[in-house]
């Protein structure tokens, strides 16, 4: 699997990317659009656009930092590079750029942006509020700069520009996105939901859920007739629940936040799609 996105995420799905293009190869649905209501890293997003599965991709995250990264990465591809190559690795620009997600509503996407982006490459497991790699005396094995490979980091971004004219970005709540583009797909279209986890989402994500959201996203997934859908999620007693009427097939992943371990999956499949007899889909 290549590293196509510059963004570290907690419970990142690249691992899914293969299974995914094999949903794509059986049910028709190559050149045609891919949407990621949770894009987070966007990874499977970046693999099915580079790899021509994708005609077109839709990515949307509901947090205003994630966004703007994105955003700046296709909009203003060269500034954010140029902020990337002048970077200063060490603990006081860390904390100049911790202090910018303090004001994030009031702060420029690109700023915003940048400092995303600085924050996932030196913190530990790319978490934004998490700590520094190495730690605030720079005293561990790995320190501040391991994760910001410059030169690399750039290349992948202006990778990403130049497909620029094939994506669109947006900044809403997943089930409202959903609502908006619903009607103006074409019908040879992949929604991808990936929600926070019900257990431990709080630790992970800023944007956590609530039992009653996890409720309403399932309420808008079940809502969408004659659409080709798959959901992942940890799997809990609740979202079986939420989802049991649907074709299902439970996996396990590595996680890499704080440490590495192994956590046991699910994935529902709308019932117009033909998934693919494999056993783990992280494992094609």
């Amino acid at each position: 699997m290549g590293f196509y996105s510059p963004l570290r995420y907690p419970g990142g799905k690249g691992k899914l990317s293969e299974f995914l293009k094999l949903i794509f190869k059986n049910n028709l649905l190559c050149d045609g659009h891919y949407v990621e209501p949770y894009a987070g890293g966007a990874s499977v997003a970046l693999n099915l656009l580079f790899s021509e599965y994708a005609g077109r991709v839709i990515i949307n995250d509901l947090d205003r930092s994630v966004y703007s990264f994105w955003h700046s990465t296709i909009y203003h591809t060269e500034e954010l590079c140029e902020l990337i190559s002048k970077a200063s690795l060490n603990l006081a620009e860390w904390r100049r750029q911790k202090e910018i997600q303090l004001c994030k509503s009031n702060c420029s996407l690109l700023k915003l942006g940048f400092s995303t982006f600085y924050l996932n490459r030196t913190n530990r497991s790319g978490i934004l509020n998490g700590g520094v790699i190495g730690g605030v005396n720079q005293e561990g094995t790995w320190k501040i700069d391991a994760r910001f490979n410059k030169s690399e980091l750039i290349n992948r971004i202006r990778r990403i520009g130049y497909y620029k004219d094939r994506i669109s970005v947006y900044n809403l709540d997943a089930c409202e996105l959903i609502r908006k583009i619903v009607k103006s797909i074409p019908r040879k279209t992949l929604f991808y939901l990936d929600p926070p986890y019900f257990h431990k989402g709080q630790k992970l994500y800023v944007n956590y859920y609530r039992p009653e959201d996890h409720e309403v996203v399932a309420k808008t997934v079940r809502g969408l007739k004659n659409c080709r859908w798959v959901v992942s999620y940890d799997y809990t007693p609740e979202i079986i629940k939420l989802y049991n009427q649907f074709p299902k097939r439970r996996y396990s992943i590595n996680y890499s936040a704080s440490k590495h371990s192994e956590g046991d999956e699910v994935m529902f499949f709308s019932d117009n799609l033909i998934v693919p007899a494999v056993k783990n889909p992280v494992k094609v």
